[in-house]
């Protein structure tokens, strides 16, 4: 059941979080597989974090859709005020209006982000996985500030902040011929040089899932491609400052995912993905993501604990199981 399932993933969540109050500085040996023995493969491990919910626009090519609904920044990368007459305008995170005219939605998938536009404009907020305390899948959960990621040489194992969701990539495999269908997807992964791609498909698709708080919905033919790999902290701290021309600065903390470590001047992480969706979109699209050095630990944060924080003005319709379990 539902409710037992969940018991499983907290402890999953809770033995991983403890492994990586160790692993969250680079370890002093790489991790390796038997496969590629006489080659370094990145550790790419540890707690990973961003002062923000959202992605990186592309430098160039097809962008995802953004929010019109813009305000000025508040905080630069190092939390100080942003002088409003430099600040950039900004996703509002509130009263959402996914740029329905973007070319890259096809027209069923653009009159639903009008839709839902509309309703937010009219204090309707959709549900979403997210705030019905569902599982978001890919690439919605690509949203959340802090990642942690685990690796050992037949799998990579990736927990996000929010509600205990979990990935599993089965490492140097092959998809099934016949996918079945799951929330996060079949993915598969390997190493390219220094970088760890994952390919996904198979993910699973209901009324409430969506590509970004935006309501841009994704279909079964959604394959996302991810590609990570270790940048110098120069260009990590530059990502994150592209990444606060989009997204509102949270900065971490409480139940607000993790902040930066301050001190802290190594590698960041950086995720390139690929979207390709032929029901929804007219071409794949890129968006960029770049991670660095959490502080501390991974802060629980449970959604149904307190269901009506995320869906304004009544309870979120969280997941039940039909009887007790005990």
């Amino acid at each position: 059941m539902r409710r037992r399932h969940d018991l499983v993933l907290l402890a999953i969540w809770a033995t991983a979080t403890v492994a990586l109050v160790q692993a969250s500085a680079p370890a002093a040996e790489p991790a390796s597989t038997g496969s590629r023995s006489s080659v370094s493969v990145p550790d790419l491990s540890g707690l990973w974090t961003k002062p923000y919910l959202g992605w990186e626009m592309p430098l160039s090519g097809p962008r995802p859709v953004t929010n019109k609904n813009r305000r000025r920044q508040l905080f630069d990368i190092d939390g100080r005020p942003w002088p409003a007459a430099t600040a950039p305008l900004v996703n509002t995170a509130s009263k959402l209006l996914g740029d329905y005219e973007n070319p890259i939605l096809k027209p069923a998938a653009a009159e639903l982000v009008k839709q839902r536009g509309e309703n937010e404009q009219h204090g309707t907020p959709n549900a979403s996985a997210r705030n019905q305390c569902w599982p978001e899948g890919l690439p919605a959960i690509f949203r959340d500030m802090t990642m942690a990621m685990l690796q050992q040489s037949d799998k990579i194992t990736l927990l996000y902040d929010f509600d205990h969701e979990v990935r599993h990539v089965r490492m140097n495999q092959q998809h099934p011929a016949q996918v079945t269908p799951t929330w996060y997807g079949d993915s598969v992964g390997h190493y390219e040089g220094d970088t760890l791609v994952i390919d996904t498909v198979g993910i699973k698709v209901s009324p409430i899932t969506m590509v970004d708080n935006l309501g841009v919905p994704q279909s079964p033919a959604m394959h996302v491609v991810e590609r990570y790999r270790l940048i110098d902290y120069a260009a990590a701290r530059e990502g994150q400052t592209r990444g606060l021309q989009e997204n509102f600065f949270i900065g971490g903390g409480g139940d607000s995912g993790s902040p930066l470590d301050p001190a802290y001047r190594g590698k960041g992480l950086q995720l390139a993905f690929t979207i390709e969706d032929d029901g929804v979109f007219t071409a794949p699209w890129s968006a960029t993501i770049t991670y660095r050095r959490a502080l501390g630990t991974m802060v629980e944060s449970v959604c149904a604990e307190n269901p009506r924080s995320t869906f304004v003005g009544r309870d979120s319709d969280i997941p039940r199981a039909s009887e007790p379990d005990f």
